[in-house]
């Protein structure tokens, strides 16, 4: 869901206006969920991996008032964005370092940060352990790294929508097969332990929304949508699929949206662990 952050990999969502919108959007509509069993108390020296638009940097400067965030990404224009976004807000004024960087080589030395962030960016990369091993060299003993990732098989809509299957199957293999891995939530735990990291702990977040907030829900179906579609011209060109199955998934999105009795549900996975 968040920019590419390492080598020459095609990022499912693309670099659009629109795209660059929608990441900030995200952030917004995840923080509670994202943030709410975050705990950088004690870190003054953050890293952020796949730092985007900076939609996320500006929450946790906000929500942490004493940390100084280095962001790196891969693409130019994002880190463009993201230093209009972060200039925007008084809060975030000297408090925020932007480089252009591959995460799998990060031009830090050694021991460089006291705590590290990644989300909604292990799924878009080709080598996920070793973005982790980059990460753990440069995080200095004690570091804490909170990483969270899509589960996208836990993906569940009614009514039943077979365009929209056919579509989001179709937008996972197109992941998988460019060398990303839209089921990486799950193995978060294991790439950790590999990597060297201790006192793992993971925890599975849902979106389950239905008539007990039906406000969000449709907001959150909306949102989907957009998500989805930021794919399309890719998997199309790819030919994972093609414009009569994206307008039936259109039209499935809609008919959903407006259904009294419409269900959404999607988990995905945070872990936490800590640098020795």
């Amino acid at each position: 869901m968040n920019s590419i952050a390492t080598g020459d990999f095609p990022y499912i969502h693309g670099f659009s206006g629109d795209e660059q919108l929608r990441l900030v959007r995200q952030a917004r509509m995840f923080e509670s969920s994202l943030f709410n069993h975050i705990d950088y108390g004690g870190a003054t020296r953050l890293l952020e991996v796949g730092c985007g638009v900076g939609a996320q940097t500006e929450i946790l400067l906000r929500r942490f008032p004493e940390l100084h965030v280095t962001g790196v990404d891969l693409s130019a224009a994002q880190l463009a964005a993201a230093e209009h976004n972060l200039s925007a807000k008084a809060w975030c004024e000297s408090r925020f370092a932007l480089r252009q960087a591959d995460a799998a080589d990060l031009p830090f030395a050694d021991r460089s940060f006291d705590a590290a962030y990644l989300c909604w960016v292990l799924e878009h990369v080709p080598s996920p352990a070793r973005v982790l091993s980059e990460v753990r060299r440069v995080l200095a003993p004690g570091a804490v790294v909170y990483v969270t990732e899509v589960l996208n098989s836990s993906f569940f809509l009614d009514p039943y929508s077979p365009n929209l299957l056919r579509y989001w199957m179709a937008f996972n293999d197109h992941q998988y097969d460019s060398g990303g891995d839209p089921f990486i939530g799950a193995k978060l735990g294991n790439l950790l332990l590999a990597g060297g990291y201790r006192d793992v702990q993971t925890e599975v977040k849902s979106v389950h929304l239905d008539n007990r907030q039906p406000g969000r829900r449709k907001q959150m179906i909306e949102f989907w949508e957009e998500l989805l579609l930021s794919a399309a011209e890719q998997l199309i060109a790819t030919g994972k699929t093609d414009s009569a199955t994206v307008e039936g998934m259109r039209k499935e999105m809609q008919a959903v949206r407006n259904d009294p009795n419409a269900v959404f549900f999607f988990a995905f996975v945070q872990a936490r662990a800590t640098v020795y």
